[in-house]
């Protein structure tokens, strides 16, 4: 969970012509399943892609990351430069210590567009609580590739290495006579 506090400014209204003062306010944020299901429905495509988003794409995913409630709406604006630095460095944050070593490409799942229906079948499949929406999504998707990796057959050996394999195994039993 983020918390940040979004400074007080000011906003000019043109349909009064009058500035607004808006409060400071801390909020809390989550990247999670949950806030990018909901910028989902809202743009009707991924979220977990390389393409580049809007500004104001950018700022309704704030909106959706953010869990605290009452929220001023007219707050969003005044987000700074260094704010969004900070969002963003939580959002690639893997947030585990846990690394897999595999080839990227391993797997049909690597040509899938990843949205969230997607991850939440591979919750199911996998036997993961939905209760796990709410985790950071770099947690998530590291549970799953660990899910999956475990999953995976081991990797056959060469004949080369059964070879060698059979060499130590018959060198160890001549020691033991």
């Amino acid at each position: 969970m983020l918390t940040i506090t979004i400074p007080e400014g000011e906003l000019f209204r043109d349909a009064t012509q009058e500035f607004v003062t808006v409060p400071a306010q801390t909020i809390q944020m989550e990247h999670s399943l949950i806030s990018i299901s909901k910028w989902e429905s809202m743009y009707h495509e991924p979220f977990l892609t390389i393409k580049q988003k809007t500004k104001a794409q950018t700022l309704d995913y704030f909106r959706c990351m953010c869990i605290t409630s009452g929220v001023n709406p007219l707050v969003w604006s005044n987000i700074s430069p260094e704010i969004t630095k900070t969002i963003v460095a939580y959002m690639n944050d893997p947030m585990t210590a846990t690394t897999i070593k595999r080839p990227e490409k391993s797997g049909p799942k690597r040509s899938q567009v990843l949205t969230s229906e997607l991850i939440y079948s591979y919750m199911a499949q996998f036997g993961i609580p939905f209760t796990c929406e709410k985790w950071h999504i770099n947690r998530l998707l590291t549970l799953i590739r660990v899910c999956d990796a475990k999953q995976e057959a081991p990797k056959k050996m060469s004949p080369k290495e059964t070879m060698a394999q059979h060499r130590a195994i018959n060198a160890a039993r001549r020691g033991r006579r």
